[in-house]
């Protein structure tokens, strides 16, 4: 069954495109944007992109970001790039991140290939969860 225009993402995946861009904004990324695709395109739920300032930053962003989704136990079915820390494109299956350098991003310009998908309102900075009281 194809999605329609109306139909709401799938929540696991909006999870999980919140924790990645979450974990990429926490390692400093910047312009990070989630992208709903899952009513354009059939091959995935979402898009994450954003960049970094520098290689050796490109490569922490996307780490952080595998780190953080095995902390909700989903490992990336293929990561390439990282080595090159120019444009890391990890796999989720559900979800894709793209985490460039800022000059490859606006060489490739994905948010210009998919602008008419439409912009998830994702909430970067969310506050800390309360912690667990003392036993």
């Amino acid at each position: 069954m194809t999605p329609s225009a109306t139909s709401p993402l799938d929540p696991s995946s909006l999870t999980l495109a919140t924790a990645a861009a979450r974990a990429a904004a926490a390692r400093k990324a910047e312009d990070v944007v989630v992208y709903d695709l899952h009513v354009v395109s059939s091959f995935c739920d979402a898009f994450v992109v954003c960049h970094g300032t520098n290689r050796r930053q490109v490569s922490a962003i996307a780490q952080g970001v595998i780190d953080e989704l095995r902390a909700h136990n989903v490992r990336p079915i293929g990561v390439e790039g990282m080595d090159a820390g120019r444009w890391v494109l990890i796999d989720f299956g559900d979800i894709v991140v793209h985490v460039f350098d800022e000059p490859m991003r606006g060489f490739y310009d994905l948010d210009g290939l998919w602008g008419d998908a439409p912009r998830l309102p994702i909430v970067l900075d969310a506050p800390p969860k309360p912690a667990a009281p003392a036993v």
